[in-house]
């Protein structure tokens, strides 16, 4: 099933490792910044003149940025149409956004998809036939892509900045953009295309209704009969329901683990613990963390 690829579930396994692919490297690349062996690595590749690591960088950019995965596509192109109209037609898919379009799309079925693998409960989603061209209230987007895409993307626009901050790179700032332009547009793609697509999106009238819109879904409080569409706190409860169950909190917290991987990182980057070395730090901010996040959600 995995060779027909458009048609089966190969489409959907690849889209999943193209995401955990950007993942791993993030993670990776923050991971050697905080723990200082990325410049250990730097420095002793320059000691011995070892021109690997940058070979190696270099190739993944050219990977990094799509131009391989566009490939297929560029030659479906030119044997329809011929060479100079599939230039033409790709060059006019990138000012219609079509990039930003399918990457935000990237986004929804690796979610989905890997929610499904780890935690089951597949299932038809019905998504109506109104009519295309109407404008989508804010709560509503918020609703809809929170969990999949704006919590994400602004985990990996996090993780952008602390390499950044922490970071080693002998190339200065073209070799960063080098690194993570492709991340950075996926981030920004996750964030704001709903909002860009969205017809009145950025009408002054639009928004003041919108806002007006969520403080009331904010604020209204859930219970027995009340539905995700009218209560954060029902949507919450609805958000949650597939880690209600032992092995889903078990699979959850085994995910959540980078986080506090990263923070250790971080608090101890920052000689927040002067010269203690012990994990009793990092479980103290952990504890204010967890508590802090407690009293925001009652």
């Amino acid at each position: 099933m995995l060779s027909f690829y458009v048609t089966t579930v190969g489409f959907y396994f690849c889209t999943m490792l193209t995401v955990l692919t950007v993942y791993i490297f993030l993670y990776g690349k923050t991971y050697l910044a905080l723990s200082g062996v990325g410049e250990s690595i730097q420095n002793r590749a320059d000691i011995q003149g070892n021109k690997a690591l940058s070979v190696a960088l270099n190739t993944q950019f050219l990977f990094q940025i799509g131009v391989f995965t566009a490939i297929p596509m560029i030659l479906g192109f030119i044997l329809e149409e011929g060479v100079l109209t599939a230039f033409v037609s790709f060059i006019t898919m990138q000012f219609q956004l079509c990039s930003v379009f399918f990457t935000f799309s990237l986004g929804t079925r690796t979610h989905y998809f890997g929610r499904t693998i780890l935690h089951g409960g597949a299932k038809y989603r019905a998504t109506g036939r109104g009519f295309v061209v109407r404008h989508i209230k804010f709560a509503e987007n918020y609703r809809l892509y929170s969990r999949s895409h704006f919590v994400k993307g602004l985990e990996v626009a996090l993780l952008l900045v602390i390499f950044l901050a922490y970071g080693f790179n002998n190339s200065g700032a073209i070799g960063y953009i080098l690194l993570s332009i492709s991340s950075w547009f996926m981030a920004l793609s996750w964030l704001f295309a709903p909002y860009v697509f969205n017809p009145s999106g950025f009408e002054w009238q639009k928004v003041v209704e919108d806002f007006r819109d969520w403080t009331n879904w904010l604020f209204y409080r859930g219970g027995i009969g009340v539905k995700g569409e009218e209560s954060w706190e029902a949507w919450w409860d609805e958000e949650l329901a597939h880690i209600h169950t032992f092995r889903g909190r078990i699979l959850e917290t085994i995910l959540s683990l980078r986080f506090f991987i990263f923070q250790y990182g971080v608090v101890y980057h920052m000689h927040a613990a002067k010269e203690s070395t012990t994990l009793s730090v990092c479980l103290c901010f952990s504890t204010v963390l967890l508590a802090d996040m407690k009293f925001t959600d009652k």
